[in-house]
C-alpha cells in the first residue's frame, strides 16, 4: 500500500516478525521518556508545518558548520524551555499576589484576558484558518469542548490551592502527572507497560496511599490536578490543532461564561476588579500575559528540542512549586510528606532512566525487513 504526498517517497505497508503492520521507509520518531502520552504541539497552522524551523535533533550534523548550527539551535531551545517551565514554576508568586480575590473571579479574568491576548496573536500570525478549521470540524469542536472543561477545572483548582496554602500538594500533582499519562495510555490507548514502568506507577500509588492512611490527608488536590491535566493531554492528542490555536478556541468557548459571571459580580457589588485598588485590577489584567507568555516560549522550545529534553525540563515547574511552598511560604513538610515525595521522585527516576535506555536500545536495533508489501 503506497502513501502519496510530500515526503512520502517509498512508504509502504509491511509486517514485523510478530505479524503486526508497520510502515517501511519512514523514519521512526523517538519516544519521549516523559511525554510519550502528550506530544508538544507547535504554534503554526495545520498543514503549514513546513514553516517550522528544524528541530535540533532533526538537523544535519554531517559537517562542522552544520554541527555548530545544531548546537546553537539546541542551546536556544534549552533557553526557551528553561524560561517557559521556569515561569510556570513561578506561577504561585502571581496567584499569591491576587489571593484576596475570590478564586472564580481570578479564573474568569485569566480566561478573558488570555483569550484577548491569544486572539491578537492568532491575528498577527495569520492563524485564523486554523481557528476556523477547529470550529468547522464537529469532532474537534466536541473534543475541545471537553478539554475546555478540563483546563478550566485544572486552572481553578490550582488557583484555589495556591491561595489556600496547598501549594505543596499541587506540586505533588504535577510531579505525578507523567505517570498519570502512562496509566491513562495503558487504560484508554491499550499501550503496554514495561516492567519498570509498572513498578513506577505502583510506587507512585504507594506514595499517595501512604500520605492518605498514615498522614491522614487524602491528596485530592494532587490527584485532581494530575488527572484533569492527564485527561486534557489525552484528549488533545486526538484534536488536530496546535497548542496556540487549541488554547485560543478553549478560552473562546469559556469567555462568554466568564463575562456573564463578572457582569453579575459587578452588578451585585462583589467584584474586586474596578472597585478595589488599581494595582489589584492591573494584576488581574496581567493574567492573560502570565498565561500566554510561557506557552509561547514552550512552543519555541518544542520546535528546537527533542521530546526527551522537553520531558526532563518539565520537572522545573513542580520543583519551583515545591521550593516556594516549603521555603518561601512555609507550608509544613512533615515526615509523611518526605516519604510520599521520596516515592514519587524515585518512581520518576526509575521511569525516566528505563525509558531513556529503552529508546536508546530501540534506536540501535536494526530495522526489521518487511515480510510483505
Amino acid at each position: 500500500m503506497e502513501r502519496t504526498g510530500p515526503g512520502s517517497d517509498n512508504l509502504r505497508l509491511g509486517q514485523d516478525r510478530r505479524g503486526s503492520p508497520i510502515i517501511v521507509g519512514m523514519e521512526q520518531r523517538e519516544e519521549s521518556p516523559i511525554l510519550a502520552a502528550d506530544q508538544p504541539l507547535h504554534s503554526v497552522e495545520p498543514g503549514n508545518r513546513d514553516a517550522l524551523p528544524p528541530r535540533a535533533d532533526a538537523a544535519d550534523t554531517s559537517g562542522p558548520v552544520a554541527s555548530a548550527e545544531h548546537a546553537s539551535t539546541a542551546r536556544v531551545g534549552v533557553l526557551y524551555g528553561v524560561a517557559a517551565y521556569g515561569l510556570w514554576g513561578l506561577f504561585p508568586v502571581y496567584f499569591k499576589a491576587v489571593k484576596t480575590v475570590p478564586t472564580l473571579e481570578v479564573l474568569a479574568h485569566r480566561i478573558i484576558w488570555s483569550f484577548l491576548l491569544l486572539a491578537l496573536l492568532v491575528l498577527i500570525w495569520r492563524g485564523r484558518t486554523g481557528v476556523r478549521a477547529a470550529f468547522a470540524s464537529r469532532r474537534n469542536l466536541i473534543t475541545l469542548s471537553v478539554t475546555t472543561l478540563l483546563i478550566a477545572n485544572n486552572w481553578g483548582v490550582f488557583i484555589w490551592a495556591v491561595a489556600s496554602d496547598y501549594l505543596l500538594q499541587a506540586s505533588l500533582g504535577y510531579f505525578i502527572n507523567p505517570l498519570v499519562y502512562v496509566l491513562l495510555g495503558f487504560v484508554f490507548l491499550r499501550e503496554r507497560l514495561r516492567r519498570w514502568q509498572t513498578f513506577s506507577v505502583i510506587l507512585a500509588g504507594v506514595g499517595c496511599a501512604y500520605l492518605t492512611f498514615v498522614g491522614g490527608q487524602f491528596p485530592w488536590i494532587a490527584l485532581l490536578l494530575a488527572f484533569s491535566f492527564g485527561f486534557y493531554g489525552l484528549l488533545r492528542k486526538t484534536a488536530q490543532v496546535d497548542a496556540l490555536i487549541g488554547l485560543t478556541v478553549e478560552t473562546a468557548l469559556l469567555t462568554p461564561i466568564a463575562l456573564l459571571f463578572l457582569i453579575h459580580q459587578m452588578a451585585v457589588g462583589s467584584a474586586v476588579f474596578g472597585s478595589g485598588s488599581w494595582r489589584m485590577s492591573l494584576l488581574l489584567v496581567l493574567a492573560g500575559v502570565v498565561t500566554a507568555t510561557p506557552l509561547l516560549w514552550f512552543t519555541e522550545a518544542a520546535r528546537r528540542l527533542r521530546l526527551a529534553t522537553i520531558g526532563f525540563l518539565q520537572f522545573l515547574a513542580p520543583t519551583g512549586h515545591f521550593l516556594l511552598a516549603v521555603f518561601a511560604y512555609g507550608e509544613p513538610f512533615r515526615p509523611e510528606h518526605i516519604v510520599t515525595f521520596a516515592c514519587i521522585w524515585t518512581a520518576l527516576a526509575v521511569y525516566s532512566v528505563e525509558s531513556a535506555l529503552y529508546v536508546r536500545s530501540a534506536a540501535r536495533r536494526p530495522a526489521t525487513p518487511p515480510i510483505i508489501e
